[in-house]
């Protein structure tokens, strides 16, 4: 597989060099680690609570979301992901899966054995500490979600979530400026900051009122980035990127 822009393997070294600077050895073998693609379609499980996988995933194109349910059914979606994510690591020492894993949008997947994830760990030391970053970071934002959920109102927690995607994907090189692709549906939105579709539609429909993000399909642009980050009490610090992709 060729090394181009949008490989597994580009993604996944732009991804942790976004939090953690690694060596030209590092990147060459990370470059050979073996993947297998897969196209999956939306709204499609990739892991279940309960499962015990055997390899993780790495997203190529697409978004997908972590969530749990309630036992009534109810979701809460507890992270969002971009390319370049790996979101069901932990599945490499936890047996275990506590929470699920969907797509949201068409997505490409790469999926990675467990045992060659080992095996590249065992010989390179720095590759296990920059995997081991990427799980703090996501714990990071999983408490950062917490207090958004928890203690902020509707219109910041929808700023803080636009707030938190914009870096992200400036981050990884897949926003151009201040305009990036927000293609979840009310729903989706709804399941992530804990409210309802309508109060979600209101909420978006007062940012834009405000002139604090302008939309045009799935398309969000954010005129004035220190206003929206003011609305919504944003410090990108829980993402712990590295100086240069934090602005």
């Amino acid at each position: 597989m060729t090394a181009g822009p949008h490989s597994p393997h580009t993604l996944m070294i732009r991804k942790l060099e976004s939090i953690f600077r690694l060596s030209d050895e590092e990147k060459q073998a990370l470059q050979g680690l073996p993947v297998q693609l897969q196209v999956l379609r939306a709204d499609q499980d990739i892991v279940r609570v309960g499962d015990r996988p055997s390899q993780c995933c790495l997203l190529v194109e697409g978004y997908t979301c972590l969530y749990k349910l309630t036992t009534e059914g109810k979701r809460q979606i507890v992270a969002f992901q971009v390319p370049g994510d790996m979101p069901d690591l932990q599945s490499l020492h936890l047996k275990v899966l506590d929470n699920s894993l969907a797509t949201v949008t068409p997505c490409t997947v790469a999926f990675i054995q467990h045992e060659d994830l080992r095996r590249i760990c065992a010989r390179y030391s720095r590759i296990t500490a920059a995997l081991w970053r990427e799980t703090l970071v996501d714990a990071s934002v999983f408490r950062e979600w917490v207090l958004n959920v928890g203690r902020r109102e509707a219109f910041s927690r929808m700023a803080h979530l636009l707030c938190e995607f914009r870096v992200r994907l400036k981050a990884v090189e897949l926003a151009e400026g201040d305009t990036f692709d927000l293609p979840f549906t009310q729903g989706e939105l709804a399941d992530a900051i804990g409210t309802s579709n309508v109060h979600v539609n209101r909420v978006l429909r007062e940012l834009r009122t405000k002139g604090l993000i302008r939309s045009k399909g799935i398309q969000v642009t954010i005129p004035d980035w220190e206003k929206l980050k003011e609305a919504a009490g944003f410090d990108p610090l829980y993402l712990h990127l590295e100086q240069d992709r934090a602005a």
